[in-house]
């Protein structure tokens, strides 16, 4: 035991030394190894940081409350909600009957003995420097002790009278406005004093200005109802304190007056499952990860650090090789001295032991740095405060214990292949060479067959990824195993090579133990490159193929569903100015009930409508059955009979998704032009008033379109449950179908204003369709979103693009991944050669070889490590993303037979799941990536060395 430990303190001393004498080789290696401590201990500290206690978390939402009364808007009824108040559900059996809705008195539920505070919570349209902006508007008293810790004040003070706001930061930055500035609302005719700024803890990036209790939300409500405009829609909770706090028994005593109740005192100490009620019904439950997911995940997340941990093994390889070379006397003269192997493997061993401790430290304390530093960049970026710095000794312990285990990994080989040189050539210098272990090839072969196997086996036979990827890493890794054979194998083409590339595969091949691992390195960053890159390429693919055009190529529609279409017509001719428009369509979209109501109505006065299919146009598979409303109509139709079905014009939707309900258009002949449908019958039609069809199933046998008005939609919708027609005036309009298929983008019919007024129907404005000149410039596009966000309302616009791929990024950023790997392995590599090819060299200059060989030398030498690495790693690329999508091509296949049998599927929704190799990138990796590499080695180069006598091998 004395022995051992002073044998390992001796070599520990020798490889401290080295490493110190070595200083940028060491620095190399401990760059590689920290980098990654530095990012896991980083990623752990803020993660860790981020993670709330149940008492902080209390804290934001509760402040010093005891509890947060909430009214869930079911009408008072009896209901069940789980601890910590997130769900609930109305106490009984609600399948036949309407599900309750109404207000509850919260008030009244409150405890007798509990102190009170109102938060309420709204929103309204605010004018600011640059416009107005949609922001929420609450009212709580803030200064009150109950709220503390809710809003942390960062300028100021909180406000104190009925004139007064504070505002969030993040609105201050936005509106342009700052503490002191006046405050406005959009149709309210007074203003407020912003004094002072805060933050909520839990969303930073939340626009919201807080009044006292009745001085905001109230009046301005009263201002938006009389204008016609819509009203904040404020909901308001209680902040109750009691003593003793609030425990279950007293939340489940509350929901049985119909509110919910989200207690401290319940969160501290929750209910064991059996005695929460809601737990015990059908269909809820605490839901947690199965132990398969999170052996999935586990294995997963395992396979990712062992690869990240094989490269970095890979690439400090070589570099612990040239200090095992430069320091092969020393080590000759261990051996002379008594030294046995296993005190030479210890001394290798060694430099991976001090490098990945010192990795470690210097990781793991940058890490922490780094973090403090950047916490309130993380805090923004993460949208939320930390609760705190919460750093875990024995995590950080752990990562710097994988950085120790990596510098160990990285110096096994060279420790092995160092101790079986004999003492005489370590001291003479000699080297011979060494042919790949057969032993670790048929490893490799085996290792090769059976991961191939596998993710064959789970692209064809099976849909589960894990499958694929789990086998395409095994064979990845049989392919590292057989890189020494490989780079034998590529050596039999120096034959056909001009001198100084085949000097440079010679010397790759008589010295394996230094290529094989760079090759490996190379192999291993190019394969995971390959792979996602052919992935990615494939999914773009499919992307395109499947992609549904909202307008014709370069078209622009903008619309607005609020406020009755009050700001239509300006943002119409804010579009119309700043792109570069040639035709413009205004349309409109039909109203029932109030002006300002929504398109889909659902608010007091509301109503909506549809279009009236005639029974003989119905869908077979979608008509319900009004003797058995509850029954699935298409079941009572065999799998062939829904197939068939399937294939019916009537069970067909229109092409594209539709911006209005029901797909119904308020316009004229412009519209057309706009969407590129030339026909001339169609414009005469709209001229002479008739509405334009593009869906034939609307139709019926006398060429009449009906659109029902709905004034009462919960009518209507206990009608449709019981398979019944919704209560409603039908307006009844001349149609003209349109022959052909033309693509009409969603749009289902075009109803001319001129035969809405006269049928008595109501429209109001919508937006917009535009053709334009070219297509419309990033630039225009930004300063168009930059005006738009002026006016505060939910303008959504379209510019149709086409397909856009989102993965051209993914694949550049990849692709200089790759080449810095194979460059940084390649350098490595050369590195390692010119150390051991002095000789070489120096016998070139002696027989009167030119200055420039040596560059062009070690520049093949940098191009060849490249080169076979690019190569090795394309081929073994391919096979993972090829069974992925395999993979996905069967579960898609299996989805879409199922969706025939449901009669849900048609013989024009195939799915297209191809494979696209991706030529461009492979192209960058197999010719740019290696004559850049060769090219910078040999540019870093010296051409000339001190010519001396050789020395005897």
């Amino acid at each position: 035991m004395n022995g051992w430990y002073h044998s390992w303190r001796a070599a520990i001393r020798i490889a401290r030394r080295d490493a110190w004498r070595s200083k940028g080789r060491s620095f190399l290696v401990l760059a590689m190894i920290a980098l990654p401590i530095l990012g896991v201990s980083a990623a752990d500290l803020t993660l860790r940081s981020a993670e709330l206690s149940t008492e902080q978390s209390l804290e934001r939402s509760l402040g010093a409350a005891d509890a947060r009364f909430t009214d869930p808007g079911m009408g008072g009824v009896p209901l069940m909600q789980t601890p910590d108040a997130n769900s609930s559900t109305p106490v009984g059996d609600f399948e036949n009957k309407p599900y309750p809705e109404g207000r509850t008195d919260v008030s009244k539920v409150l405890p007798a003995n509990a102190k009170s505070l109102t938060d309420a919570l709204g929103s309204g349209k605010l004018r600011t420097a640059h416009g107005l902006l949609n922001t929420e508007i609450r009212e709580l008293k803030a200064s009150d002790p109950m709220a503390k810790g809710i809003m942390v004040v960062d300028q100021g003070r909180l406000p104190q009278k009925a004139d007064e706001v504070a505002a969030t930061t993040h609105f201050l930055q936005t509106s342009g406005l700052k503490v002191g500035s006046k405050l406005a609302a959009r149709g309210l005719d007074r203003e407020y004093k912003i004094v002072g700024a805060y933050e909520l803890p839990d969303t930073l990036d939340t626009d919201q200005v807080n009044a006292l209790p009745g001085a905001f939300l109230v009046p301005l409500d009263k201002a938006l109802e009389k204008a016609g405009l819509p009203v904040t829609e404020a909901s308001t909770t209680h902040l109750v304190s009691i003593p003793g706090g609030f425990t279950w028994n007293m939340v489940k005593e509350a929901n049985a007056k119909g509110v919910t109740v989200n207690s401290r005192a319940v969160a501290l100490d929750p209910p064991a499952k059996s005695d929460v009620p809601i737990y015990q019904q059908e269909g809820w439950g605490q839901y947690e990860e199965s132990t398969a997911a999170k052996a999935a995940a586990l294995a997963a997340v395992g396979t990712v650090v062992g690869l990240a941990m094989l490269e970095i093994c890979l690439l400090a390889g070589p570099a612990f090789a040239v200090g095992a070379r430069r320091s092969r006397r020393q080590l000759g003269l261990v051996g002379a001295n008594g030294g046995d192997r296993r005190h030479i493997r210890a001394i290798v061993l060694s430099g991976g032991l001090v490098i990945g401790a010192a990795a470690a430290v210097v990781g793991t304390v940058l890490g922490l740095l780094l973090t403090f530093a950047l916490q309130p960049l993380l805090e923004d970026y993460m949208g939320a405060r930390f609760g705190s710095f919460d750093i875990r000794p024995l995590e950080l312990l752990g990562i710097g214990l994988l950085a120790v285990f990596t510098g160990l990994m990285a110096a096994i080989v060279p420790a092995i292949t160092s101790s079986r040189q004999s003492v005489l050539a370590s001291l003479t210098g000699r080297r011979g060479v060494r042919k790949s272990s057969r032993g670790l090839t048929v490893v490799g072969l085996i290792a090769v067959a059976l991961g191939a196997t596998t993710a064959l086996y789970g692209s064809v036979m099976t849909d589960q990824f894990i499958i694929v990827a789990g086998g395409s890493a095994v064979a990845e890794l049989g392919v590292v195993a057989l890189t020494p054979a490989l780079v034998g194998l590529f050596g039999r083409t120096g034959r056909i090579l001009p001198l100084s590339p085949r000097l440079a595969l010679r010397d790759a091949v008589r010295n394996r133990g230094r290529t094989a691992p760079a090759v490996a390195a190379v192999l291993a960053a190019v394969a995971g490159t390959v792979a996602v890159a052919t992935y990615a390429a494939s999914d773009d693919a499919q992307g395109r193929s499947t992609y549904e055009a909202s307008l014709p190529h370069g078209a622009v529609s903008v619309t607005l569903d609020e406020a009755g279409g009050r700001d239509v017509p300006a943002v119409r001719a804010t579009v119309q100015k700043m792109l570069p428009i040639d035709l413009r369509a205004d349309v409109d979209r039909i109203s029932v009930g109030k002006t300002n109501c929504s398109m889909y109505g659902g608010g007091e006065g509301c109503g909506r409508y549809e279009v009236v299919v005639p029974e003989a146009n119905q869908c077979p598979l979608w008509k319900t059955d009004p003797a058995h409303p509850d029954e699935d109509p298409s079941s009572k139709f065999s799998k062939a009979e829904r197939r068939k079905l399937a294939e019916d014009w009537r069970c067909k939707e229109l092409s594209g998704g539709s911006s209005v309900d029901g797909g119904v258009l308020v316009g004229d002949a412009k519209v057309l032009k706009v969407l590129a449908i030339d026909d001339a019958a169609a414009e005469k039609a709209l001229a002479a008033g008739q509405i334009v069809s593009f869906d034939k199933r609307n139709v019926d046998a006398k060429g009449k379109i009906g659109i029902r008005l709905i004034t009462d939609p919960k009518k209507a919708d206990e009608a449709a449950d019981k398979g019944k027609e919704a209560p409603g005036e039908i307006k009844t309009f001349t149609a003209h179908q349109v022959s052909g298929e033309p693509n009409s983008y969603g749009v289902a019919m075009i109803l001319p204003p001129a035969a809405a007024k006269s049928a008595g129907v109501n429209t109001v404005p919508f937006g917009a369709y535009y053709s334009t000149d070219k297509m419309p410039s990033s630039e225009q596009r930004q300063r168009l979103d930059g005006e738009l966000d002026k006016t505060g309302s939910d303008v959504n616009l379209h510019v149709e693009e086409g397909y856009t791929s989102e993965n051209n990024i993914i694949l550049l950023a990849l692709t200089v991944f790759a080449g810095l790997i194979t460059i940084g392995a390649a350098g490595i590599a050369t590195g390692l050669a010119q150390a051991d090819a002095e000789a070489d060299l120096k016998t070139l200059a002696a027989v009167g070889a030119p200055p420039r060989v040596r560059r062009t030398l070690s520049g093949f030498q940098c191009g060849v490590v490249a080169a076979m690495g690019v190569v090795l790693g394309s081929a073994a690329g391919v096979l993972p993303a090829i069974g992925l999508r395999l993979t996905e091509r069967r579960d898609q296949m299996k989805w879409y037979q199922e969706a025939l049998d449901q009669g849900y599927g048609s013989l024009d929704s195939v799915p297209h799941v191809p494979i696209i190799v991706p030529w461009e990138t492979l192209a960058a990796l197999l010719i740019a990536v290696p004559v850049g590499a060769a090219l910078l080695a040999a540019l870093v180069t010296r051409s000339r060395g001190a010519l001396s006598r050789r020395e005897a091998t």
